[in-house]
């Protein structure tokens, strides 16, 4: 089975934004989740546009070695500013944009003590934060009769009150103040932007009612922040089935679903993290200067999909389409990317047309069990 989606179509040795280099010069970037999957894919291109990038994660091992990958890519060891693409000159001012750096944060985000002591930090390290990516979140498998209180309220503190913790620390100790001083390079006030990740929760969410929930609260604030925190720009993105490493974090159970389910998208493939990051990257960027509490789905209109539709499913062979490899070009600039292990083809738990039917029968079977 083939998975164009997780493989780059041309291998770089950088990243291969479609945007123009230095987008985001002379800004603060704060990333949270940035230590693998879509995160990890946001705080590349960020940097590669030129945005001095914040990351904060859990655990600081796996933020410190996204740092190291964006400064070998970048020619850097301490900070990015020698990198050409961000050495452009201020139209307005015909100046230089301020050093860009890298900065690593640990913080559980589930703690609001906490983060608000990381948002001071940055504020007192780079005097502003200008753009924040929610990314932060998680979730396990699980049908709701079989979701107890203590997993429940995990979950929604992962994926809603962190979100929410954070965006409202950053509003209050650098955006709400930005609102009223010159932009980071001279020009006119720029409060801030931001994006907070939510998913396809559209319809249901089958196993992950926990999330949906947490998430559609999420939709739900970014609307009302983007109101009352006006002119601060408050988007949502909600990515569909997207080829990222958090797929191999499920148990093996959810493995016959996870490989099937770009069967269940119109578009008959899986998303790539590289096109999450540039949805991402424009709602960030001037160009979206007049768009705020808004969701832009990035989901291949899986939530369109019916039942009584008969092409659903049957596209690769209407369109002689390899199995996974969709009807659409996959856009993959991230050259870092890799393909999830559940998706490759060389396990004997994917391969084995006999534990394949014993996993799906397990699964039923998990669903079912009281």
């Amino acid at each position: 089975m083939s998975f164009s989606a997780a493989t780059p179509s041309e291998p770089s040795q950088s990243y291969q934004s479609v945007f123009s280099p230095g987008l985001f010069r002379g800004q603060v970037a704060l990333v949270t989740g940035a230590g693998s999957g879509m995160g990890r894919c946001i705080a590349h291109e960020l940097a590669s546009l030129g945005a001095s990038v914040v990351m904060v994660g859990r655990t600081l091992e796996k933020l410190q070695k996204v740092e190291q990958e964006i400064k070998q890519i970048l020619g850097q060891t301490g900070d990015l500013s020698s990198n050409p693409a961000l050495q452009a000159l201020n139209p307005a001012t015909q100046l230089p944009a301020p050093a860009a750096r890298t900065l690593c944060l640990s913080c559980d985000i589930r703690d609001e003590a906490a983060v608000a002591a990381t948002v001071a930090k940055i504020v007192s390290e780079f005097g502003r934060i200008d753009l924040l990516v929610n990314n932060a979140g998680g979730q396990f498998p699980a049908p709701l009769h079989r979701i107890n209180a203590k997993g429940f309220d995990a979950v929604v503190r992962n994926n809603l009150h962190g979100g929410f913790f954070m965006a409202r620390e950053v509003y209050n100790q650098a955006m709400r103040a930005q609102a009223s001083k010159p932009g980071p390079l001279g020009g006119k006030p720029h409060a801030g932007a931001i994006v907070n990740i939510i998913m396809d929760m559209w319809g249901s969410v089958p196993g992950m009612g926990h999330s949906g929930a947490a998430r559609a609260g999420m939709l739900s604030l970014t609307e009302t922040m983007a109101l009352e925190w006006a002119p601060v720009r408050c988007n949502a993105v909600a990515p569909g089935f997207i080829a990222t490493s958090g797929m191999d974090k499920y148990p093996p159970i959810m493995t016959p679903l996870i490989r099937n389910i770009h069967k269940d998208v119109p578009l008959q493939r899986l998303g790539t993290e590289s096109e999450i990051s540039a949805a991402v990257c424009f709602l960030l960027s001037p160009a979206a200067a007049f768009i705020s509490g808004s969701c832009l789905r990035v989901d291949g209109a899986a939530p369109q999909a019916r039942r009584h539709w008969p092409y659903v499913g049957d596209m690769d062979d209407l369109h002689g389409s390899a199995p996974g490899a969709g009807t659409t070009q996959a856009f993959n600039g991230f050259h870092l990317s890799e393909t999830p292990k559940v998706l490759s083809s060389g396990s004997f738990l994917t391969n084995n047309a006999l534990t394949r039917r014993f996993t799906k029968w397990a699964h039923r079977m998990w669903i079912r069990k009281s």
